[in-house]
Parts: C-alpha cells; sequence; structure tokens
C-alpha cells in the first residue's frame, strides 16, 4: 500500500471516529485533505466506496446509517466505536517493549498536520467532534529537532542537505537521499544516498549542526526494495564501546558527566578534584563532552580517548589564535 492511500486511510479512520454523529459523503469529502484531489463526484464516489471496503476489510467497523433531524434520510458514516475498541490486553515485558518502540515511530510528528486539519474542518462544517480524539495520537518526542524534517523527506522521497559534524569533529555539508529514519542504542540515524560520495551512508541525527533543507522534486528516486536499515547502521556506526574512561573533574563542575559516572572519589594527587569513572560508549561523543568542559576536564585514559581530547582542545586553542576571551583557559587544559 503506498504511503498516500495509508495516510487518507488513516484520515478517514480519524474523521469517522472523531464524531459520534453521523456524517454525510460531502461532510467526509470536505475533511479528509486527500479527496480533494477527486475531480468530479463520481471519482469521490468510487475512492470512498474503496476506502470504505478496504476498511471493513481491516476490520474497523464502518457502518451506515441515518439522523432525519439532520439529514432528511440522507446516508451518513461513522466507526461504531464500542466494536472499534479493543478489549483489554494483558502484555509481558518484553511485548511491551516491543510495544513501546513501535509506538515512538507511530506517533510521528509528520502526521499530524493532515489529522488536525482533518478535524479542524469537521469542526467548521458545524460537526462536534469529541474532546478525546478518535485514540489516534500521531506524536513523537525526540530530541533530535532534524528527526521530523528527515521523516517527512523519507516519506516524500526528497533529498536533503544540512550541516554534519564528522566524529573527527570535521564540519561539512551533506546532500542526501534520504531512505530510512531508524534507532539503535537509543540513538537516531538518517540511512541515505550521499550524492556527494556516490555512496548509502549512515548519518547520525544529533551531529546534524543545520536546519534541514530540501532539495528538488519529490519522487526522483527509488528506495532500495531490500533495504535493511538496522544491518546498515551496525556496518557503518561503531559497536558501542564498553571500556571505562577515566576522568578528573574539579569539584563543583560538570554535573552531567557527574551523571554519567559509574564511580567517582576525590583525587588524591589533585586536591579539588574529583576522580570519575565514566563507561565510555561512544568514543568520539565522549571526547567531544570532555573537551566541551574546558580546563575543569582532564582525560587520564585510555591514551587513544586523551589524546582525542586533547586534538580537539588544540583545534579549539588554534581557533581562537588572534587573542579571543578565553584561549588561557584552553590552553591550560590542553596541558
Amino acid at each position: 500500500m503506498s504511503s498516500r492511500r495509508t495516510e487518507r486511510l488513516l484520515n478517514l479512520v480519524i474523521c469517522l471516529a472523531a464524531t459520534r454523529r453521523w456524517l454525510t459523503k460531502e461532510q467526509i469529502r470536505a475533511a479528509v485533505p486527500q479527496y480533494a484531489d477527486c475531480d468530479t463526484a463520481e471519482a469521490f464516489d468510487r475512492m470512498f466506496e474503496r476506502d470504505k471496503e478496504d476498511l471493513r476489510d481491516l476490520g474497523i467497523p464502518v457502518v451506515t446509517g441515518t439522523d432525519e433531524r439532520w439529514f432528511d434520510d440522507e446516508p451518513g458514516y461513522r466507526i461504531d466505536r464500542d466494536d472499534y475498541a479493543l478489549p483489554p490486553i494483558e502484555l509481558d515485558a518484553q511485548e511491551l517493549a516491543v510495544v513501546g518502540l513501535a509506538s515512538r515511530v507511530w506517533q510521528q510528528a509528520s502526521l499530524a498536520g493532515p489529522a488536525a486539519r482533518a478535524l479542524t474542518k469537521l469542526t467548521a462544517l458545524g460537526v462536534d467532534t469529541d474532546d478525546d480524539g478518535p485514540g489516534l495520537e500521531p506524536r513523537i518526542r525526540t530530541a533530535e529537532p532534524a528527526f521530523g524534517p528527515l521523516y517527512a523527506a523519507t516519506r516524500d522521497r526528497q533529498a536533503v542537505t544540512f550541516a554534519y559534524r564528522k566524529p573527527n569533529g570535521e564540519l561539512g555539508t551533506r546532500e542526501v537521499e534520504p531512505w530510512a529514519v531508524a534507532s539503535r542504542n537509543g540513538r537516531w540515524y538518517l540511512i541515505g544516498n550521499d550524492r556527494g560520495r556516490g555512496a548509502a551512508r549512515v548519518f547520525r541525527l544529533s551531529r546534524i549542526e543545520s536546519d534541514v533543507k530540501r532539495r528538488g522534486r519529490a519522487g526522483v528516486y527509488d528506495i532500495p526494495e531490500n533495504l535493511d536499515a538496522q544491518a546498515m547502521i551496525g556496518k557503518h556506526v561503531p559497536p558501542v564501546d564498553e571500556r571505562i574512561a577515566t576522568v578528573l573533574l574539579r569539584q563543583g563542575r560538570g554535573a552531567g558527566l557527574r551523571r554519567q559516572a559509574v564511580a567517582a572519589i576525590p583525587s588524591v594527587e589533585r586536591p579539588g578534584w574529583d576522580e570519575l569513572q565514566i563507561r565510555i560508549g561512544d568514543a568520539g561523543m565522549l571526547a567531544q563532552s570532555l573537551a566541551g568542559h574546558g580546563p575543569d576536564v582532564v582525560a587520564l585514559e585510555p591514551a587513544d580517548l586523551r589524546g582525542d581530547v586533547i586534538r580537539r582542545l588544540k583545534g579549539a586553542l588554534a581557533a581562537q589564535s588572534e587573542g579571543n576571551d578565553g584561549v588561557e583557559d584552553v590552553g591550560s587544559a590542553v596541558r
């Protein structure tokens, strides 16, 4: 089923389930945005009849009736709430985890616009909608601002550009044909064709440092039918680094680092400092975080993490070499 047809059926469900009144065909046609593509009443009738039967085949109870007070025997439609509601379901812990993950993807913000417009049009037509809605809540909560634009571009098959910072700190512009947005180990990734490199690439959303802008027309490329997003993420993204880093942190500073620490004790060799043990996870991200604390943090080990932090601090020192404020502090952290 195409994404556009799926969205049309979803909006039809929202429309029919949003009120307990019978809705005429004209009210439905005005409320569901995708029916605007029908040039004639006959074309709409054919599409609506197919959609109505598709919903019934899916087990959604679309019923027909009338209310003479409003419709003068004109047939109306709605979803039977009692038949549509699920009975109580008991899930074990693993099943709840799967449902929770699925709901994160289902609750996608890009679907909220058409659904909200459908309900707004019903209200404008004088139809009272229920405050608790039809039981569908198209929304996702993620800290990544790039998620919504990338998900929408993936749906529309439209290229995008954005500024992206590589794990080594290098910042560049990418032009990508988005194929999928997927989550792994609590992080979100974009999988797509990097036009500049002519190959498939994986991008972590947290490293996108600009607004996502669309390029060209929609629907100009195809998404590989055998795309395995998780396999691609596993191929291009390093595994979680389970090593423990030893870090010195000035007392009274770095509350976020302290929350990450698996252990923390006052430093014997450096009074006024604490020695933290932090699980690395992603070495590049941890190095960036440590470097961001400047003179308040000293990375001790492992050696590769310490070297990465020093390299980043030297880069910051070089960028401020013209005498900007903070050079002495950064320099002391490097030393």
